[in-house]
C-alpha cells in the first residue's frame, strides 16, 4: 500500500491550519494557550497573537504542515518499496 504525498500533504495542512487559528483566536480573546502560542511566534515571523496574527498562522500552519505530510508519505513510499 502506498500513500497519496498530495493528499496527506493537504489533509495534514488543513488540520494545522484550522488548529493555529483557532488556538490564536483563543489566546487572543481569553489569554489561555497564550504562552504555547508565544513560542509559536518565535519560530513564523511576523506571526502575533491577534485577529491579524490568526490569517497568518493558518497560513503558516498549513504551509509546514503540508510539507511534513508531504515528505512524510514520500518517505513511507520510498521505504515501502524496498
Amino acid at each position: 500500500m502506498s500513500l497519496n504525498p498530495k493528499a496527506l500533504g493537504i489533509s495534514a495542512g488543513i488540520i494545522a491550519a484550522v488548529a493555529v487559528f483557532g488556538m490564536t483566536l483563543l489566546a487572543a480573546g481569553t489569554g489561555y494557550g497564550s504562552g504555547m502560542m508565544a513560542m509559536y511566534a518565535t519560530i513564523h515571523p511576523f506571526y502575533t497573537v491577534s485577529l491579524v496574527g490568526s490569517v497568518l498562522g493558518l497560513i503558516y500552519g498549513f504551509i509546514c504542515w503540508f510539507v511534513a505530510g508531504y515528505a512524510l508519505a514520500w518517505l513511507y513510499n520510498k521505504f515501502e518499496k524496498k
